[in-house]
C-alpha cells in the first residue's frame, strides 16, 4: 500500500486531518473557487470589495516569475503575472496558473506524522499516525543531539532541490557549521544542469548560468536547450521568442530529435547523441577560415596576408590576442582539422548545413550560442560545452548588446548576527574533519559542486561513511535520480524525514513527515535566476493562511536549531523566525531604492519586486565600459574586467582554461576520460561513452508542463501533457517507424524498456520525429508514491529506473542522455 492509500484509507490519518481532510478527499470539483479559473483569455478575474491581490513568486519551475494572486473571501481563485515584475511582465506560461490546484490538492499532507511500520518498501504501508509539531521537532532534535554526543554529527544529511534564498536553502551553510555536518544542504544541481556552469567557470571564470539579451539578438544558435519546452526563464523566453521572430532573428536548433523548438526554428540540425561538440568545432573552424571572427574582442593577425587555412598551423607570434587567450594554440591542436566534412562523419549532419550555419552565425551580429543539459548530459559533456561556449567569444558576444552576461546580485541585506560567535568547540573540531557524504569537492570529485546522485550508493558501500538521518526538501531522488531504485535499498536503515507538502516516493520511506507550506502559503524572498543581468529580488507573501497544520521549511530548520545544545540554540533564538530573515533582507534596500521605489519591507510587499536597471557593464567593440547613470562611458581597466566580468586567472576568455590544466584537475580528467595531458585544456571532440548495454539511445526530455515534478498530481496538466504525440493521461515513448517495425511494434503498443540497471513499461508512439537509433520517453509519469491523479498513467516507473548512474567527470552532472536501452513489445 502506498503513501496515498495509507493517507486516504487509514482511520488514524483521517483523525489527523479533521474536517479539513474530510473535505479535501471530496476532490477538486467540490472545492469552492476552483471553477472561477475559467476567465476569458486576456482578462483578469473579477475583483470584488472582498478581493485581495497578493504579490508572490511562482514555484512551477526555477524561473521565479512575479505573481498577482487573487483571493476572495479567503479562497485563492486566480493567478496572473505581476505587471510590475520585469521577468513575468504581467504574463505567465501555461503552468503558472496552476497554483490553486497545488494549494487545494486534496491529497496534501494535513500535518506532521510518524511511521509505525518498521518495514520499508513500495508495497509497505508506513502506518503513519498524526503527531504534534512539538513531538515531531523534539524527536528530530533528540536524534541529532545524540549524534553530536557520539561525535557523529556528520552522519546527518539534508538533500534539497529548488532552494529559494535566505529563508530556506540559505540557512543550510550556517546550520551545518554550527551543528557539525558538512552534508547539510547537498543540492540537486548534478541532476539538473551543472555541466553548463562548470564550462563557464573554466572559460570565463563565472560558475553560473548566463543571462541573455535575446531582444537585441539577431542570430540564435541553440544546442539541446528546450527553449520552447523548459529552458529558463521559460515564461520570459516565450515572450522573447515572439519579439525575436517578429524582428527576423535567425534561429538554428541543434538537437537529437525534432523537438518543439526544432520544429519552430529556421533550421534544425539533428545530431547523434553526445556529438554536439563536433558541430561546434566545425562551426568555429568555418568562422576562422572565412575570417568571420570578431576582431575587436578576439584579436587579429599582425600582418594582413596571414589567415587561418584548413590543415595548416599558424605561428602564435603572428596573432595578437585581445580578450581571449590561446586561440592560436587551439587552432593548431584542434581546429585546423575540424572541418565540416569531418563533423559530418561523426554527427550525421551534412557538411553544407554546417557551413551555412557557421556563416550565418559568424556574420549575423549580435549572435548567441545557447546550450544546456542536452549536450552536457554525456560523459564528454564538458568538452561539448566548451566547444559551444567558445563560439560566443569568437563572435564577440561576451557582455555585448544582444549577447550574454551574468546575473548581478541585489542590494538585499542579511541578518546582523555573526555565526562565528556561536561556534562551540565541537563545531570547530568537526569543521573540515569529514567529507560530504556525496564526496563532492574532494579528491574523488574535485571540480564538482554536488553529487546528490551518489548519496545512496555511498551509503550502501559505507564510503566515506554511513548516514544515520537524512532530510529531503523539494527533491525526490527516488524518482528523479539515475538508477533511482538504489535509493529504495539505501533508505532501509536510515531515519528519513520528508518535508514535502504532498505525497511523493521519498515519503513512502519516511520515518517522519514534516510537511511544508505550499508556495501560496509561504513568506519567502529570493533573488532572480539569470534574466537580463541587472539585479532583481522578489518576495513571496502568503495569499492565504495555511490550510492545514503545516510549517514553513525555513521555520522547521530554525526551530530545530533552537532545540540544539549549546550556543547553536542561542544563535537561532536570535534569528527567531523566517519573518526576521525576510525583514533583514528587505532592510538592504533602504540605502539603495529600486527603480520602482521599493526601499523597505512595506514597499517590497506592495510591489512584489525590487530591481535596478540597466546591467552595469558592457563590452563595445572590444572595450569594456561601466554605466555612469546615463550611458556606458566609464572605461574599465583590465583589472576591473578581471574582477567583475572575466574572472579567469588571465582576466581573459580562455580557450585553454587554467582551471582544467592545473595538476590536480588534469589528473582527474585524464583518469576518467583518458585524454592526453597536452589536450586536456582545449575544447576538442571527445567520444561519448554510452551506458546501459542496449542498442537504442534513450532521451528523456522535460515537457512544458512538467513543473519539476510538482504537476504530476494535477489532472489539468494531463490534458495537454504531450500534445505532439497525443499524450493526455499518459506519455508515449517515441520510436522511429523503421525501428518499430524491426521489433514488431505498432503505434500505441505496450512496450518494455530495459537496460543494465532496470526495466519499465509504457506505450509506444511510432513517430518520424526521432532518428532510427533513438527512442524518447519524457520524464513525466511513472509515479508510484504520489497522489491519486499521478497513479496508473500507463508508465510503470520513472524513466530514471533504466538510466545508469554515470557522470560527466568535470561537473558531476549525470549523463542522462548517454543511456542505451533495449525495447521490445510486451
Amino acid at each position: 500500500m502506498n503513501v496515498l492509500q495509507n493517507k486516504l484509507n487509514r482511520r488514524r490519518f483521517l483523525q489527523a486531518s479533521g474536517a479539513a481532510g474530510a473535505a479535501g478527499v471530496a476532490g477538486l470539483n467540490a472545492i469552492p473557487g476552483i471553477s472561477t479559473l475559467e476567465a476569458s483569455p486576456g482578462t483578469r478575474a473579477r475583483a470584488t470589495s472582498d478581493t485581495v491581490v497578493t504579490k508572490s513568486v511562482c514555484q512551477q519551475c526555477s524561473t521565479r516569475c512575479g505573481l498577482d494572486v487573487y483571493t476572495t473571501n479567503g479562497r485563492v481563485h486566480a493567478i496572473y503575472g505581476n505587471p510590475d515584475a520585469p521577468l513575468s511582465n504581467g504574463k505567465l506560461c501555461p503552468k503558472g496558473h496552476l497554483g490553486p490546484y497545488i494549494l487545494y490538492d486534496a491529497d496534501r499532507f494535513k500535518g506532521p506524522m510518524k511511521r509505525t511500520n518498521p518495514k520499508k518498501g513500495r508495497n509497505e504501508d508506513p502506518g503513519f499516525v498524526p503527531i504534534s509539531w512539538d513531538e515531531a521537532l523534539d524527536t528530530v532534535a533528540a536524534r541529532l543531539t545524540a549524534l553530536r554526543e557520539r561525535n557523529e554529527s556528520h552522519r546527518f544529511v539534508v538533500a534539497y532541490g529548488r532552494g529559494w534564498g535566505p529563508a530556506d536553502a540559505g540557512l543550510f551553510g550556517t546550520w551545518g557549521r554550527l551543528y557539525g555536518s558538512s552534508s547539510i544542504g547537498i543540492g540537486h544541481s548534478s541532476i539538473c544542469a551543472d555541466g553548463s556552469k562548470k564550462v563557464k567557470r573554466a572559460m570565463d571564470g563565472n560558475d553560473s548560468y548566463n543571462s541573455y539579451d535575446y531582444e537585441n539578438c539577431n542570430c540564435l544558435l541553440i544546442f539541446g536547450a528546450g527553449f520552447l519546452e523548459s529552458f529558463r526563464p521559460y515564461n520570459a523566453n516565450m515572450q522573447m521568442w515572439g519579439r525575436m521572430r517578429s524582428k527576423g532573428t535567425r534561429i538554428t536548433m541543434v538537437d537529437v530529435r525534432n523537438s518543439v523548438t526544432a520544429a519552430a526554428a529556421d533550421r534544425k540540425l539533428i545530431v547523434s547523441p553526445g556529438t554536439d561538440g563536433a558541430i561546434a568545432l566545425a562551426i568555429a573552424h568555418v568562422i576562422l577560415t572565412e575570417g568571420l571572427w570578431d576582431r575587436p574582442f578576439v584579436g587579429d593577425f599582425t600582418r594582413s596576408r596571414l589567415r587561418f587555412e584548413t590543415g595548416k598551423p599558424i605561428d602564435p607570434d603572428t596573432f595578437s590576442e585581445n580578450w581571449v587567450k590561446d586561440l592560436p594554440a587551439w587552432w593548431n591542436t584542434t581546429l585546423k582539422d575540424a572541418t565540416p566534412a569531418w563533423a559530418e562523419g561523426i554527427t550525421g549532419v551534412p557538411a553544407e548545413k554546417i557551413v551555412a550555419t557557421a556563416k550565418e552565425f559568424g556574420s549575423t551580429r549580435p549572435a548567441i550560442a545557447v546550450f544546456e543539459r542536452g549536450p552536457t548530459a554525456h560523459t564528454n559533456g564538458a568538452y561539448n560545452g566548451m566547444a559551444i561556449h567558445a563560439l560566443n567569444a569568437l563572435v564577440g558576444s561576451m557582455f555585448a548588446k544582444g549577447g550574454l552576461s551574468y546575473q548581478m546580485g541585489s542590494s538585499a541585506g542579511s541578518l546582523p548576527i555573526n555565526p562565528d560567535d556561536y561556534m562551540d568547540d565541537y563545531a570547530r573540531e568537526m569543521e573540515g574533519k569529514y567529507p560530504r557524504i556525496d564526496m563532492a569537492r574532494t579528491d574523488a570529485w574535485p571540480m564538482t559542486s554536488n553529487m546528490i546522485q551518489d548519496i545512496a550508493k555511498n551509503h550502501l558501500t559505507g564510503s566515506p561513511y554511513k548516514m544515520d538521518t537524512i532530510m529531503f526538501y523539494t527533491v525526490g531522488p527516488i524518482y528523479s535520480g539515475p538508477d533511482c531504485t538504489v535509493w529504495e535499498e539505501a533508505l532501509q536503515d536510515v531515519f528519513v524525514i520528508d518535508t514535502s507538502p504532498s505525497p511523493q516516493e521519498s515519503a513512502q520511506f519516511a520515518d517522519l513527515i514534516l510537511p511544508d507550506h505550499t508556495y501560496l502559503e509561504r513568506l519567502e524572498v529570493a533573488n532572480t535566476y539569470p534574466f537580463q543581468g541587472y539585479p532583481m529580488s522578489m518576495i513571496r507573501e502568503p495569499a492565504v493562511k495555511p490550510l492545514y497544520d503545516t510549517m514553513q521549511f525555513g521555520n522547521i530548520m530554525i526551530e530545530l536549531g533552537k532545540r540544539m545544545p549549546g550556543p547553536m540554540a542561542d544563535y537561532y533564538q536570535q534569528v527567531g523566525s523566517v519573518e526576521n530573515v525576510v525583514a533583514a533582507f528587505a532592510a538592504g534596500f533602504e540605502n539603495d531604492p529600486g527603480d520602482n521605489g521599493v526601499n523597505d519591507l512595506a514597499s517590497f510587499k506592495e510591489k512584489g519586486v525590487w530591481y535596478k536597471t540597466p546591467y552595469l557593464w558592457r563590452q563595445i567593440d572590444g572595450e569594456f565600459y561601466e554605466w555612469d547613470g546615463h550611458r556606458y562611458s566609464i572605461r574599465m581597466s583590465e583589472d576591473d574586467v578581471k574582477a567583475k566580468l572575466l574572472k579567469t586567472p588571465s582576466g581573459k576568455f580562455e580557450f585553454q582554461p587554467a582551471w582544467f590544466t592545473n595538476e590536480k584537475h588534469a589528473a582527474h580528467i585524464q583518469k576518467h576520460l583518458g585524454i592526453p595531458r597536452d589536450m586536456i585544456g582545449f575544447p576538442h571532440y571527445v567520444e561519448p561513452q554510452y551506458q546501459g548495454g542496449g542498442d537504442l539511445h534513450l532521451i528523456s526530455p522535460k515537457l512544458p508542463l512538467s513543473a519539476e515534478g510538482r504537476s504530476a498530481n494535477l489532472p489539468h496538466t494531463h490534458a495537454v501533457w504531450q500534445p505532439t504525440q497525443g499524450g493526455t493521461d499518459t506519455v508515449y515513448m517515441e520510436i522511429h517507424p523503421q525501428a518499430a517495425a524491426a521489433r514488431g511494434i505498432k503505434d500505441r503498443d505496450r512496450v518494455r524498456i530495459s537496460s543494465s540497471v532496470g526495466a519499465i513499461e509504457c506505450f509506444a508512439s511510432v513517430s518520424g520525429g526521432v532518428p532510427k537509433d533513438t527512442v524518447v520517453l519524457p520524464l513525466a509519469h511513472g509515479h508510484w508514491g504520489s497522489g491519486r491523479w499521478a497513479q496508473n498513467k500507463g508508465v510503470s516507473g520513472s524513466v530514471n529506473e533504466v538510466i545508469p548512474n554515470v557522470v560527466e567527470p568535470v561537473s558531476g552532472l549525470v549523463a542522462f542522455s548517454a543511456a542505451k536501452v533495449f525495447v521490445e513489445k510486451v
